[in-house]
């Protein structure tokens, strides 16, 4: 990384920079902030160590001019006379840590290191700047509780559990609530708990030392502590082992973890947000889930509605979306017409939020004029490339193989209820299966007879 230090006693950056640079890292050093500034116009800082008392510039102005125009850059403030409220107002003013002379080895190794792995080792170590550009868009009345409980929420630590269909918003939510809490200025870290395989999730979740396994060729940090004193966001959690669900428990019982391969404990202090699409209650019934954890993590549940049960939402949405990617992708503004926007809030979205926002970019990209009519929409909306509500290949592409296997099945079930006038005795002679058994699957899977019969 590049790092720059910033402090009027040579000894200090001379200390500083010997480490770093033994580290491999590339060092810039500066005695006073006015040089230490010129910097950010010649070479990209990915941290910054700066003394808080020097002369011209105090390291309190340094800091805000920093976050103002480099707000990436990591800012770690180092003072021989700490006192509480300065290390307040540096944390408040966006610094990473507030560190006291005199500086030891391990503690600036240690600083540094927390540094590299956010930034190596998991791309969603998000910065209050990064979520700045994301909004949580909606007036309906579902979205106004949502947005009332996601204030409510932010303000303890206490754990939350979002519900919600795949592409609903979960990610965004959880976001949402460590960006208006008191720890938005430490790290937030995702975990796709569905995404890793499952004899690698505990050294993701828990890290590893040295020689613990083949190919543990050095120490790593898992997400627990890269998420310390931050938000851990533990994504489809629903998909977690047993095995892993037990040990996840005893961390968030105890707060302290053992790094694979090692016996040293290790206390962590990290607030833990999880989300499913999964029925959790479901899930206990069969056994794939452990009920002693849903009851931890289930202390302020959240259920985020899918998209076509907040229609109204859907103009705003798109408003939202044609002028961002206007602006990130540097296209032409265009504007949907009225006809449009109405067939776009009738549509059915098996893809929520996410399927919009792919079928607002394809027509931002694809329609060469300014406007975007019906024709337009219907054209490039169902054609075999979007996700359609009645096309069975390609419905399920924004869904994970357990989720696109329930969604398959309770299509088909209804599909055969409609085939055979909702006779449940007819309906499971032509599935195979015995009339008690359809009952059970038609309230497994929560099909509504009433509803289906309006499709």
């Amino acid at each position: 990384m590049n790092i720059l230090i910033i402090d009027d006693e040579e000894n200090i950056r001379e200390i500083i920079s010997d480490i770093l640079t033994d580290e491999n890292h590339t060092v810039f050093t500066a005695p006073d902030g006015p040089t230490g500034l010129e910097f950010f116009n010649k070479e990209k800082i990915d941290v910054c160590f700066l003394d808080v008392w020097m002369p011209k510039m105090g390291g309190i102005d340094v800091l805000k001019k920093i976050k103002e125009d480099n707000p990436d850059t990591d800012v770690v403030m180092i003072s021989g006379h700490a006192k509480i409220d300065l290390a307040v107002s540096a944390t408040k003013l966006g610094a990473f840590d507030f560190i006291e002379k005199p500086l030891t080895l391990e503690k600036i190794i240690g600083i540094v290191k927390t540094l590299e792995n956010r930034r190596k080792s998991d791309p969603k170590a998000i910065k209050k700047t990064e979520t700045a550009r994301r909004e949580i868009i909606g007036e309906s009345e579902q979205m106004r509780a949502i947005k009332n409980l996601i204030d409510n929420s932010a303000k303890s630590d206490a754990r939350i559990l979002i519900l919600g269909e795949n592409g609903a918003g979960k990610e965004l939510i959880a976001l949402e609530i460590h960006d208006k809490s008191a720890r938005r200025l430490k790290p937030f870290i995702g975990v796709n708990c569905a995404a890793i395989p499952e004899n690698l999730i505990e050294s993701e979740l828990f890290g590893y030392v040295k020689g613990a396994f083949t190919g543990a060729n050095s120490d790593r940090m898992g997400k627990f502590e890269l998420a310390d004193t931050g938000t851990l966001f533990l994504d489809e959690i629903g998909d977690m082992s047993l095995s892993t669900q037990a040990k996840v428990l005893r961390v968030l019982q105890e707060m302290k973890l053992t790094r694979i391969g090692s016996s040293e404990i290790r206390p962590i202090d990290v607030r833990i947000i999880a989300a499913t699409n999964k029925d959790l209650k479901e899930e206990i019934k069969k056994g794939n889930f452990r009920e002693d954890l849903y009851y931890r993590l289930n202390v302020i549940p959240i259920t985020v509605p899918p998209l076509r049960e907040r229609k109204d939402d859907i103009p705003l949405l798109l408003d939202y979306f044609l002028k961002s990617i206007s602006t990130e992708k540097k296209i032409t503004l265009k504007k949907l017409t009225g006809e449009a926007v109405d067939y776009l809030k009738n549509y059915y979205w098996p893809g929520n939020i996410r399927q919009l926002r792919n079928i607002v970019e394809r027509l931002m990209v694809i329609i060469d004029g300014e406007t975007i009519d019906l024709d337009d929409v219907k054209i490039h909306l169902d054609d075999k490339s979007a996700i359609k509500k009645d096309s069975p290949n390609n419905k399920y592409d924004d869904y994970n193989l357990n989720t696109a296997r329930e969604e398959f099945e309770k299509d088909f079930i209804e599909r055969k209820l409609r085939e055979n006038n909702f006779n449940i005795t007819q309906t499971a002679k032509s599935l195979g299966v015995y009339p008690s058994n359809l009952y059970s699957k038609i309230n497994k899977l929560n099909i509504k007879i009433d509803e289906a019969k309006k499709k």
